[in-house]
Order: structure tokens, then C-alpha cells, then sequence
């Protein structure tokens, strides 16, 4: 259950393509995050696999269906917005439980669910208590409580952590992806934060303009991005990406190279810079180098100890190992 294909998947809105047909397989038990700078289109092809919004050519198969007309209540998947949308006045385990008292569920059956799913969730203590009385995070894990109860072949999320602050964020960044193990079933998640996606997905999809530039493992995207957008995108901090006569060098329109692969030396290297910003954060110090022809600045990540300060002349090296080449179409060079 959760196998999700889609084949020459099309949404226009009016005269306007926002997904060119696409082709995409999620398979069954997959956390598969779509990723993208805002306007990408990630949000829409999420709302045309719940059914949120109608396809303007192409099918959407679950589990081996056609679903491409199917409603939304209909396709057996369950859907965690951003907003919690929970019901103030109403306690946890009544919220919880909302989706299936509409379906008319036995009592006894409901019961079972609302406890399973807040066992998973760590809720049981707070099953009768009201929303206001709860933290973002614990509202925000009665939303999913809400949806694992359903059942679904597969959770839809909508950058569901969008609203929390940045410790929370890691928190629920690390229960739901220990949730996906417990339950076993398909997640799709949506996202513009890269780090949320190398960190929680089995296949990243990366989108631009609603077309897929790639689909792959975290670890895939990151030593082999298919093109320059990808490269700059994946990462944290992003990819070198460096024009002009050091890339001719390598027979390339663009060379690339990740911060943490640049050796740093006080007195020779291949190229020459001077210390803007040094990021000095304990394990790790990021550091922003101003005057390297082809890329300026350019980011180095070096060991937390590096001594480095405003206006200092350093010298970098890039690992040839780690170097990555690309044409003038921003494509891959092997």
C-alpha cells in the first residue's frame, strides 16, 4: 500500500503551465521530499496527488488505480497542512479522533486508534487537554495524530514545520522521521529548506518551474547534482560554482566545488583571497573570501579552530577529487 505513480502529470492554470508533464514513481514505504525555491511548484503537485486540485492531462495511479478522477476523502491518503487547523474548544482526543466520528467509526474502533496513534506520537498524556494548552510542537503532532489515524496509504505534509520556531523545528524534523519508521507507510513531504530535506528523505526531488531537474538520494544529489541548479541548491552551505579561466582550465564552462573540499593556507594555494566574514560556530568555521576571480564571494568551510579574521590574505586549494564540471548548458560534465 502507497505506491504512487504519476505519468505525464500536467496543471495549468488558465494559459499558465505551472507543471509541464511530468513523470515521477514513489514507491511503497518511500519518504520522498519535493524540494524547490518558492513559486516551484511543489505545493501544487502535492494538492494534484491529495486531489486538491484538478489535473489538466495526464493520470495519477495508487496502488496500481487510476485515481486521476477519484475525490480527495476517496483516494486514501491523509494530508498535514502548515496551519494545524485544530478546534480550540474541543480536547486533544476529540480533535484526534474529528475525521472519524464524520465517518461514523465505531466508538470502540476509534478508541483504539486515538490511543495507538498517541503512543506514536507521545500525546497520551495530554489526550484531555485543548489545544491552547499545548506547545507549537505538540499542536503540531495532534494535526499528524489526526492523519495516522485515517489510516491512509499514504501522508501528504505541506511544509508542516513552516510555523514553528528554529529548535522546534529540529525537534519535529527528527519525530517525524522516527514516525515514518514506526509506521512504515509513504511519506511525502514538502519543503524549500534543503537541510529538512538531506536530512529526512529516502528520494529528493528537486524542482525548478515545475520541471524535475532531479530525483535521487540525498547522498546522490549531493556528489553527483546533475546541473548547476541542483549543485547550488543541495548542500548547506551551497556549492562554490566558479566561471572564467579557472574553469577553462578544466575543459569546463563552470566548475564546482563544496566549501568543506577547499584546503586553506596562510601562505600559498591556487587561489588567492581576503577574509570578509569568518563564521566562527565551535566544531565548525564558515568562511566568506572576497577577490577570487569567477566566484566571488566564495564560502569555505574549515575546522572550528582556524585562526582567520576581517581582512586577512589566504590561499585555497580545491580538492581535484571533489571537483565537480559542467558545460555551457549548466549540465554535468562525467
Amino acid at each position: 500500500m502507497g505506491r504512487i505513480t504519476l505519468q505525464k502529470v500536467q496543471k495549468k492554470f488558465g494559459d499558465v503551465e505551472v507543471i509541464p508533464p511530468l513523470d515521477l514513481e514513489i514507491n511503497d514505504g518511500e519518504f520522498v521530499v519535493f524540494v524547490g525555491p518558492s513559486g516551484c511548484g511543489k505545493s501544487t503537485l502535492l494538492r494534484l496527488i491529495a486531489g486538491l486540485e484538478d489535473v489538466t492531462d495526464g493520470q495519477i495511479d495508487i496502488d496500481g488505480e487510476d485515481a486521476t478522477m477519484v475525490p480527495p476523502a476517496k483516494r486514501k491518503l491523509a494530508m498535514v497542512f502548515q496551519s494545524y487547523a485544530l478546534y480550540p474548544h474541543m480536547t486533544v482526543r476529540k480533535n484526534i479522533a474529528f475525521p472519524m466520528r464524520m465517518a461514523k467509526m465505531d466508538p470502540a474502533e476509534q478508541n483504539r486508534r486515538i490511543e495507538n496513534a498517541a503512543a506514536a506520537l507521545n500525546l497520551t498524556d495530554y489526550l484531555d487537554r485543548r489545544p491552547g494548552q499545548l506547545s507549537g510542537g505538540q499542536r503540531q503532532r495532534v494535526a499528524i495524530g489526526r492523519a495516522i489515524v485515517r489510516e491512509p496509504a499514504a501522508f501528504l505534509f505541506d511544509e508542516p514545520l513552516s510555523n514553528l520556531d528554529a529548535a522546534l523545528r529540529v525537534g519535529m524534523r527528527m519525530e517525524i522521521s522516527e514516525l515514518h519508521k514506526k509506521l512504515d507507510t509513504t511519506m511525502i513531504y514538502v519543503t524549500h529548506d534543503q537541510v529538512e530535506a538531506m536530512t529526512m528523505a529516502d528520494k529528493i526531488v528537486v524542482l525548478r518551474a515545475g520541471h524535475i531537474e532531479q530525483v535521487g538520494s540525498p547522498l546522490e544529489l549531493y556528489r553527483t547534482p546533475r546541473n548547476t541548479f541542483v549543485a547550488g541548491f543541495i548542500g548547506s552551505p551551497k556549492m562554490n560554482l566558479i566561471e572564467g579561466a579557472a574553469a577553462a582550465e578544466h575543459n569546463a564552462q563552470t566548475i564546482g566545488i563544496r566549501p568543506e573540499h577547499l584546503d586553506v593556507s596562510t601562505t600559498a594555494g591556487q587561489w588567492q583571497g581576503t577574509v570578509g566574514v569568518a563564521e566562527h560556530l565551535g566544531s565548525d568555521t564558515f568562511i566568506h573570501v572576497h577577490g577570487v576571480a569567477g566566484c566571488d564571494p566564495m564560502t569555505v568551510r574549515a575546522g572550528g579552530d582556524v585562526d582567520v579574521k576581517h581582512g586577512d590574505t589566504i590561499y585555497l586549494t580545491p580538492q581535484a577529487e571533489h571537483l565537480h564540471r559542467f558545460d555551457t548548458q549548466g549540465l554535468r560534465i562525467a
